[in-house]
């Protein structure tokens, strides 16, 4: 059920996304590659401000509109941006450092303003007791462009290993 809710809630993105990019024209080669770079770069800043600043640096990355959502590990239904915003704020003293890396990172454009990204990666999180877990966790998003960079959208973190 979990997995089904999950395909959904991605389905309905992506059909959202393309409704939205559908009377564009389609991307060159160009405008797909100068796309995928500008999402991997930010994507590779996201990580690097939650490792300088820890897991409040997030909201600049976050896309604070009504359409936001995103399914965290062990969650089996979306939540919202404010629910994010909660668990973030609650959680960001516990931890010392939080280091993420990709594995894999494959990033697709769906048009100038849309890209879907699918990942593989480590976190490895250092709470206030210097104790640390690492995590590998698979992801999938959604990203748009706004007037003040690429926001993460909508998507679905998992836990694969501990």
């Amino acid at each position: 059920m979990r997995n089904i809710m999950l395909a959904l809630a991605c389905l309905a993105t992506m059909i959202a996304c393309t409704r939205t990019t559908r009377n564009a024209s389609p991307l060159t080669q160009s405008e797909k590659d100068s796309v995928v770079k500008e999402v991997q770069h930010t994507l590779n800043e996201y990580y690097a401000d939650i490792l300088k600043s820890g897991l409040l640096a997030e909201f600049k990355y976050l896309d604070n509109v009504p359409e936001f959502f995103w399914v965290p590990p062990g969650y089996s239904q979306p939540i919202s941006y404010d629910s994010i915003k909660a668990i973030l704020t609650r959680s960001a003293s516990r931890y010392k450092s939080i280091d993420n890396s990709f594995d894999t990172l494959l990033i697709t454009p769906l048009s100038a303003e849309y890209a879907v990204y699918s990942c593989r990666l480590t976190s490895k999180m250092t709470n206030q007791s210097d104790s640390t877990v690492i995590y590998s966790l698979a992801e999938t998003g959604v990203v748009v462009k706004r007037s003040e960079g690429w926001k993460l959208l909508s998507g679905q973190t998992s836990l694969l290993t501990q």
